[in-house]
Parts: structure tokens; C-alpha cells; sequence
């Protein structure tokens, strides 16, 4: 939802000075730096963590998500991508188009607990 607000400084490996992933594909990067480490860690449940406190922090996030929603004037409204390996050059994404990447990814991963929830209960939800 960052890119949403700011395009794409938001994403931290367009930042200036960092290793890219052009390096590390390449091998010329000397270590995975921690910027990447980071944004790894925030897919994980870190020792000390709760299951209470990700779920408040994924409710804070969506209460946040609602007002950058409310507040975008038109979601046709674009950012250009930055350079990854994975976006073509010169590549954009309209608020719409994050938007529905963030409520594919959040049905699809909801649909994954849910598939761990059933093997572990026996119930199929309905």
C-alpha cells in the first residue's frame, strides 16, 4: 500500500547504494544484506512474537489500508516499477492493479491457513 502513496521509492531495493538483485543473480554481491533479511522476516513469526499480536498488527494494517483507499482520488492513477528482474522495463501499476494483487494474495494465503486448518480439525468449511 506504500507504492500506493509514494510509487516506487516505497520499495526498498530501489533504494540508491543497495545491493540489488541484479547482484546477487550475478554473484557479485558479498553478503544478503539486511534490507532483504528484513523483508523476509516479515513473512515469518519471529521467536518472541504472538499469534495475538500479528493478527492485532494485521488488523492495524488494514484499518491503515481502508483510509489509503479512501483517500486515492482514481485508482486508474499509475506508478512506474522499479527495476527488478521480475518487471519488464518501463513497467507501471495502477492503484487498481495493487489493489487486486493485494486481495489475490490475501484469498490465496487465507486459502492456504484454511487448507492447514482442515488437515489438522477434519472439517471442510462450507
Amino acid at each position: 500500500m506504500r507504492f500506493v502513496l509514494e510509487g516506487p521509492s516505497a520499495m526498498r531495493y530501489d533504494l540508491p547504494g543497495r545491493v540489488t538483485w541484479a547482484d546477487l543473480a550475478a554473484g557479485t554481491a558479498r553478503e544478503i544484506p539486511q534490507w532483504m533479511i528484513d523483508h523476509q522476516n516479515d513473512f515469518r513469526m519471529l521467536p518472541g512474537e504472538t499469534l495475538a499480536g500479528i493478527v492485532e498488527s494485521y488488523e492495524q494494517l488494514a484499518a491503515r489500508s481502508e483510509k489509503i483507499i479512501a483517500s486515492v482520488p482514481d485508482l486508474s492513477a499509475t506508478h512506474p516499477l522499479p527495476e527488478a528482474p521480475w518487471h519488464e522495463p518501463g513497467s507501471v501499476h495502477s492503484v487498481r492493479r495493487v489493489l487486486m494483487h493485494v486481495f489475490a494474495e490475501t484469498a490465496q494465503h487465507a486459502g492456504h491457513a484454511d487448507i492447514l486448518r482442515e488437515a489438522l480439525d477434519g472439517q471442510a468449511s462450507t
